[in-house]
């Protein structure tokens, strides 16, 4: 009765527990990385407090224009870095965590395989 119980509870509210750790690890990866924010502020300035309209004469403003434009740049070479390692680090962790869940279900006929393996004879280090 207790094995039962045991196997129920793996298989049933454990394997859903699993399941829902994956997804809470899923979200707060991406919750980190804040992959939608950096994508809607893609071309955004580079940490520029005055990147607003300039008066002033025509060098003026081309300088003001053109370190908008490198900050643009800088900002957007960065926020593509982040972008991809966020997309990478999502990826390790479903991947992970798939295998996780996967082997979640196996533990348990690990005993039975390791009884069956011993009444067998096999021993490890006779390969």
């Amino acid at each position: 009765m207790f094995i039962l119980g045991l196997l129920s509870w793996w298989y049933g509210a454990g394997w859903r527990g699993r399941l829902a750790a994956l997804r809470e690890k899923l979200a707060s990866t991406l919750d980190y990385f804040s992959i939608d924010l950096l994508l809607r502020t893609f071309f955004s300035p580079f940490r520029q407090i005055s990147a607003g309209r300039v008066d002033g004469g025509l060098n003026v403003q081309m300088r003001a224009f053109f370190d908008r434009l490198i900050s643009r740049i800088i900002g957007a070479m960065i926020r593509l870095v982040m972008i991809l390692v966020g997309s990478l680090a999502i990826a390790f962790h479903a991947v992970i965590g798939t295998l996780f869940v996967i082997l979640w279900g196996v533990v348990p006929l690990a005993p039975i395989v390791g009884i069956g393996m011993a009444i067998s004879g096999w021993v490890p280090w006779n390969l």
